[in-house]
């Protein structure tokens, strides 16, 4: 089993994104652009995505869709 631990690390990334890039935007429909930016880019389906795979393509489409090049 994974750890839970490890969840909150991740939620905090995505709402600290969320908030600073797109807090218009509903939460599914964040998901939902990533996950249509994800299969465009690289024609797989981000449902298999570990969680540091998502976290790291995550940033680089908040990258690609803003133009931030954040740490």
């Amino acid at each position: 089993m994974r750890n839970p631990d490890r969840l909150e690390q991740i939620y905090d990334i995505v709402l600290t994104l969320h908030k600073k890039y797109f807090p218009d935007w509903r939460i599914m429909q964040l998901m939902n652009n990533f996950f249509m930016w994800h299969y465009n880019k690289y024609k797989t389906d981000g449902y298999y995505l570990e969680d540091i795979e998502f976290i790291a393509k995550f940033k680089n489409f908040v990258r690609e869709v803003t133009g931030d090049y954040f740490d």
